[in-house]
């Protein structure tokens, strides 16, 4: 093989490379949001507070809980104590990333309608959610917004 035939592959499988990662690029920057599922085009940062509560016992929120080698939007630091979820999202923002149920993901734990970590509806308890004071059913699938002040009971 000559050297220009190697130079016009490597030229050819450069291009290859580069248009490749061009798309990737584009279609994770690029994501199409209808207006009405927009919280936010310009990023935010919201503090949402989350009290957890099994039979009358708090349960402890970890610090660092979305902190590692990527820092996860949402996530704790150590102001955990005061149950302080930390909300920083860049860019366009839609409601599903302010779900909840995404911080008990990240976490690892289990949380819906029916059960808060391993406690699950039945003849031990209920999974109740308030936010603001105010009863909630939307539970894993509830949008917090700055300042919530949620509250899961399981009891």
């Amino acid at each position: 093989m000559t050297t220009e035939v190697k130079v016009i592959g490597l030229v050819i499988f450069a291009t290859f490379i580069i248009l490749v990662g061009g798309v990737f690029l584009l279609s994770k920057g690029g994501k199409a949001v209808p207006e009405s599922e927009v919280v936010t085009r310009n990023g935010l940062h919201w503090h949402p507070k989350l009290s957890i509560y099994i039979k009358g016992k708090k349960q402890e929120i970890p610090p660092n809980v979305g902190i590692g080698a990527v820092e996860q939007s949402i996530h704790t630091h150590e102001d955990n104590k005061e149950g302080i979820i930390h909300m920083e999202m860049q860019g366009v923002v839609a409601k599903d990333e302010t779900r909840l149920g995404n911080f008990f993901r990240i976490w690892g734990k289990q949380f819906n309608s029916n059960c808060i970590f391993d406690k699950c509806n039945g003849p031990e308890g209920t999974v109740k959610m308030t936010v603001n004071g105010k009863d909630n059913n939307d539970f894993d699938n509830y949008k917090m917004r700055d300042g919530d002040n949620i509250e899961i009971k399981y009891e």
